[in-house]
């Protein structure tokens, strides 16, 4: 008997959806070229630069949580989600050019280091715990424990989407002492809000915007 439409059969349809190509990529990084990062005379106003930096962030994080949500929602196996994932992140951490756009783009990918690694964690149920505490215990590993402190904060990360308040509360005051785990806490604080936006994100099939 033919499969009527719309049955659960057609799920797979939804794995043709691009959720970050490398053309949308080189538009981002097209933008930040032309624009100036150093410090505007009103110290309210960030630099233009600074500003599409994190707007950059934020679409790349929100297109990674559409997979997640896809996972949550069983339109996706574990698999699927982790193969998606990794197809992402492939095109994100891919090789940056040298000069000053090179330095900013290694930043942004730092801060996103621990946006896949919450993800992996989220999906494995590997997250809990006082969150306070875990910060804590970021704070207190040797300097230069890069991956000890990214664990920790995948591990924050993955309970903000389970959920979780974070993160403002627990960033450095002075910006002079701020470090890469509060630039990963400021990612969280990203994947907060973009959680709360695709709340009711249910997309089974359709090209990339």
């Amino acid at each position: 008997m033919p499969k009527k439409k719309g049955t659960q059969e057609e799920a797979p349809l939804k794995l043709f959806y691009i959720f970050y190509s490398k053309e949308r990529m080189d538009n981002w990084i097209r933008t930040l070229q032309g624009l100036s990062f150093a410090s505007d005379p009103s110290p309210d106003e960030p630099p233009e630069g600074l500003l599409t930096l994190s707007q950059f962030a934020e679409d790349i994080t929100i297109e990674v949580l559409k997979i997640l949500k896809l996972f949550q929602n069983s339109r996706f196996t574990k698999e699927e989600a982790l193969q998606r994932i990794r197809e992402v992140e492939a095109v994100v951490m891919s090789e940056v050019r040298d000069g000053d756009i090179g330095e900013v783009l290694e930043s942004l990918q730092l801060s996103l280091l621990v946006l896949f690694s919450a993800c992996r964690k989220f999906m494995d149920g590997k997250y809990g715990g006082d969150l306070k505490a875990l910060v804590k215990h970021a704070r207190a590993l040797p300097e230069g424990d890069m991956e000890g402190a990214l664990e920790i904060a995948g591990e924050i990360g993955a309970a903000v989407m389970g959920g979780s308040p974070c993160c403002e509360k627990f960033m450095a005051d002075d910006p002079a002492k701020s470090s890469l785990l509060d630039d990963w806490l400021l990612e969280i604080e990203t994947i907060r809000e973009a959680m709360k936006s695709l709340k009711d994100f249910d997309e089974t099939t359709g090209e990339e915007d």
